[in-house]
């Protein structure tokens, strides 16, 4: 793309990482741009918190599909080894338990081993299938790469011209759209193996039974590399706000934009909390978008609008504990599985209660894999625990005595599956619920992933990088190409693609794609040619 006067100014509402991504670009580009974040460090739901004088991760956890941020540093003139805290490869995917046998299970980055620790944990049987399962993930995550997280906001019939006859037979083979529930029963026999797999569903908050099976895509992006960010996920955001601003952009912390100026059929600048105005030619919104409307004022008919909590997707009850746990070892990702996981989602979704069977998450945030427990004599250790809830927080506190009844069930379940934790709130453990996240993220009701990924016709309903009024983009979780750490950088690509595109008068082009011409290959596209 041909790079513009810096002239042309740009003001990125919001610090999360996809305002973080599009600001890094548009800055390489030489483009004149002030990035906003209300909180006093960049991050978004990236941010840390501070239990008894630790710091731990209180959001996203888990790094993975490295080629996003490989390709996006390309090509704002650095690399992953150079602008980003050090990266650990983890050997052991995620430790899984389950309350009702006792059982265990490792899942590993070597798809073999994984293969083999399936075999001893379910049958030989199901140790095939299991690579039968990684090898339709692969060939389901080549078909969508490209036409999905690539692209612009996707129309049905664009993308199934550019999936083209292989990619529609890969389609084809999942069956008439089902759920991905319903297509694990069909991939594997052993109920713990279809209840560990579904669980990938929740990546995207959404519920198993409802989210298309396409997402079983998540296998193959998990095997593709899970890594520990060193320094936690919060310290990526820090270095990507360090390379903005080398690469001559404004970051401003602890400054709440207020308004944007839509006046005019345009965007002509924001508002800022005690009265201050920047004039910007365009303005990248990062945030929930239900969270637009508000403040565009006049304009407010450009925003798509707030989800209705029936689409919402799910919430959480998180404890951020500093303290020493006893009984099962943990690695650094740990999930713990009860009975009748079908009841967890009917409770979340239909019900809008917290799940009386709830499945509980253990980031183990001073581990890697069993090679690497916390130093000797370690007094305590970080640890989030997660619990999946309702996204009503506009409309409920979630108080004391519901809190503490999913709270106890928490730590039955962990003792069922062998580990002591306590989740109490005190001096070492600090507890969130969905009201809290409604708060922190306005417009959600605590929802932390945007609109639920129900129903195979969800790939088209979130929004693009494109707003109703020019001059206005989007970034950001809650729209294409959908939540999640890499999903949300993707988005921050294309809104400064977008942007670049539109103000590039010798384009001609009405194709969006990512920045920077010709990209590098994923290692998965790579691996293909």
């Amino acid at each position: 793309m041909t790079a513009l006067p810096a002239a042309h100014r740009v003001v990125v509402v919001g610090a999360g990482i996809g305002g973080l991504v599009a600001a890094l670009l548009l800055a390489a580009r030489g483009l004149d741009v002030t990035l906003l974040e209300a909180e006093a460090a960049p991050g978004g739901k990236m941010r840390p918190l501070e239990v008894d004088g630790a710091t731990l991760d209180a959001g996203p956890t888990v790094f993975t599909m490295r080629w996003v941020f490989d390709e996006l540093l390309h090509e704002a003139g650095s690399s992953t080894a150079a602008a980003l805290p050090p990266l650990v490869p983890l050997d052991v995917l995620a430790r899984h338990a389950w309350a009702d046998d006792g059982s265990s299970l490792d899942l590993f980055a070597d798809r073999a081993r994984s293969a083999d620790a399936i075999g001893a944990f379910a049958g030989p049987r199901e140790g095939q299938r299991y690579l039968a399962f990684c090898r339709e993930a692969g060939a389901l995550y080549r078909a969508l790469e490209t036409p999905h997280l690539r692209s612009s906001r996707p129309g049905p019939l664009r993308l199934a011209r550019e999936l083209g006859p292989r990619g529609l037979a890969t389609l084809a083979a999942l069956g008439p759209m089902p759920s991905l529930a319903r297509t694990l029963m069909r991939r594997f026999d052993d109920p713990r193996l279809q209840q560990l797999f579904a669980r990938y569903a929740t990546y995207c908050g959404a519920s198993p039974w409802l989210a298309p099976a396409t997402l079983m895509l998540v296998a193959h992006v998990e095997q593709e590399g899970v890594w520990a960010v060193q320094g936690g996920m919060a310290a990526l955001a820090r270095a990507l706000a360090a390379l903005f601003v080398a690469r001559g952009g404004r970051l401003r912390c602890g400054t709440r934009c207020t308004a944007i100026d839509g006046q005019g059929g345009r965007v002509r600048g924001v508002v800022l909390e005690g009265g201050e105005r920047l004039d910007a030619d365009s303005v990248i919104f990062n945030g929930d978008v239900g969270a637009l409307g508000p403040l565009l004022g006049t304009a407010a008919a450009a925003a798509p609008g707030l989800v209705p909590a029936a689409r919402r997707s799910l919430s959480a009850i998180t404890w951020a504990v500093h303290d020493r746990p006893s009984g099962i070892p943990l690695l650094r990702h740990n999930v713990f599985f009860d009975t009748d996981y079908a009841s967890e989602f009917e409770d979340i979704f239909r019900a809008r209660r917290l799940p009386r069977r709830g499945t509980v998450y253990v980031c183990a945030q001073d581990r890697h894999d069993a090679a690497h427990p916390p130093g000797e004599g370690a007094a305590r250790e970080r640890l989030l625990v997660l619990v999946n809830a309702p996204a009503d927080g506009d409309t409920r506190e979630f108080d004391d005595p519901e809190t503490e009844a999913c709270q106890t069930r928490c730590e039955e379940l962990l003792r069922r599956c062998g580990l002591r934790l306590n989740l109490q709130p005190g001096p070492r453990v600090v507890r969130r619920t969905p009201a809290q996240f409604h708060r922190l993220f306005p417009a959600t009701g605590g929802a932390l992933y945007g609109q639920a990924t129900h129903g195979w016709t969800m790939v088209f309903r979130r929004p693009g990088s494109t707003s109703g009024l020019p001059g206005l983009y989007l970034a950001g979780g809650s729209v294409h190409p959908g939540p999640g750490v890499p999903m949300a950088a993707m988005s921050g690509r294309l809104a400064a693609a977008t942007l670049m595109d539109r103000l590039d008068s010798t384009r001609r082009s009405v194709r969006v794609r990512t920045s920077g011409g010709t990209s590098m290959p994923s290692a998965t596209t790579a691996a293909t040619r």
